[in-house]
């Protein structure tokens, strides 16, 4: 048993308290590993305001990385003293998507999340939110969850390979698939949209229009890569239709997961065109459609889960865009926090401010 810090929500609508919890040694088919950094993903929000449920109390946070302290029978994929990073859904490869190559969508992935796996000081059950409950000091998660870190890649800013790259980039390139000389509009300049709009650069899109509420993001979204930047407003996609020679992009992708977002990335491409929904919105977000503007513009909307990323395909290939300079991890972070750190992170994403905070351990 070890002592450690961590930040655990309560309940449901509550804020997070940073306290003492107790992790048992691994078990079978378990590793214990020390965080490095852990990023504040708006999934964290999402799971602490009700929008997404998982058993609580929980210690939430499912980006990160560190170092394997210790390993349960059964281990072989990695050892003490190896970096890692966390995979928040490790596929089960029995289900019928794995079956259909959708790891992304594995029927199983998130089982782990309702499994007891450590207790506050006062004997209280804690689950593990997103299977790997990063805001802690450590954590133990089954060995499934952990992969390999890229050698040469800080631990630290490997954690936000964990989901906003693995998202931004795989949105762009496995599910919108942009190609060459096409061009893209990324709604949302957060910790995913940063990760999207490197990766639109990267696929070698010849227009990158990023969107944002917040005209203090412009400067962020050009140095990943946006060549247009837009402040949301109710002309949006109008602007990015201008933008864009009157017609509107090929591509666009929304990191945002509200109704009007959603509606006006689709409204922002061309006739024909590919809308990438990443956001997770609320079941109040209803998004309405007439069945003429269907039919006359030939858009596609397509949902987009983690990126449609198979984690530990992906991680070698990001792996080298980070050795070849086109992938820039640290540009995505715009504060380097403590756990105590949080709950003001929270409040920063509901404001629109920044870009990823990381937790730093």
């Amino acid at each position: 048993m070890v002592r450690v810090r961590a930040a655990v929500l309560p309940a449901v609508g509550s804020p997070l308290e940073i306290t003492d919890i107790d992790l048992p040694e691994p078990g079978p088919g378990q590793v214990r590993v020390r965080l490095a950094a852990a990023g504040v993903c708006h999934s964290d929000l999402s799971l602490s305001d009700g929008t997404m449920r998982v058993p609580v109390p929980a210690v939430l946070g499912h980006e990160g990385a560190g170092t394997v302290v210790a390993v349960g029978a059964g281990v072989g994929h990695v050892a003490p003293g190896a970096g890692v990073v966390l995979n928040w859904a490790p596929s089960c490869g029995r289900c019928h998507a794995c079956g259909l190559g959708e790891v992304w969508l594995c029927g199983a992935a998130l089982t782990g999340a309702g499994t007891v796996y450590a207790r506050r000081a006062d004997g209280t059950e804690l689950y593990p939110g997103l299977n790997v409950a990063a805001f802690a000091e450590e954590t133990v998660v089954p060995a499934a969850c952990v992969l390999p870190a890229p050698d040469g890649v800080p631990l630290t800013d490997a954690a936000l390979l964990g989901c906003a790259v693995l998202t931004g980039y795989g949105a762009v390139h496995h599910s919108a698939r942009v190609r060459t000389g096409e061009t893209v509009a990324v709604f949302g300049v957060g910790g995913v949209g940063l990760a999207a709009l490197q990766a639109a650069r990267i696929a070698g899109a010849a227009q990158i229009v990023a969107v944002d509420v917040s005209p203090e993001k412009e400067e962020l979204a050009r140095a990943a890569g946006a060549t247009e930047y837009v402040v949301a407003s109710d002309t949006t996609a109008r602007d990015i239709r201008k933008l864009s020679g009157g017609h509107g992009v090929d591509v666009a992708v929304e990191c945002v997961g509200r109704a009007v977002t959603i509606r006006a990335a689709w409204e922002s491409t061309r006739r024909g065109g590919r809308t990438t929904v990443v956001g997770i919105g609320g079941k109040d977000q209803q998004v309405a459609f007439n069945a003429l503007e269907i039919f006359h513009w030939g858009r596609t909307l397509s949902g987009c889960v983690y990126g449609n990323s198979d984690p530990a395909a992906d991680l070698p290939v990001l792996a080298a865009h980070i050795r070849a300079g086109g992938l820039d991890l640290a540009a995505l972070v715009t504060d380097r926090i403590t756990l105590d750190d949080i709950p003001k992170a929270f409040g920063n994403m509901l404001a629109g401010r920044g870009g990823r905070a990381l937790v730093v351990f």
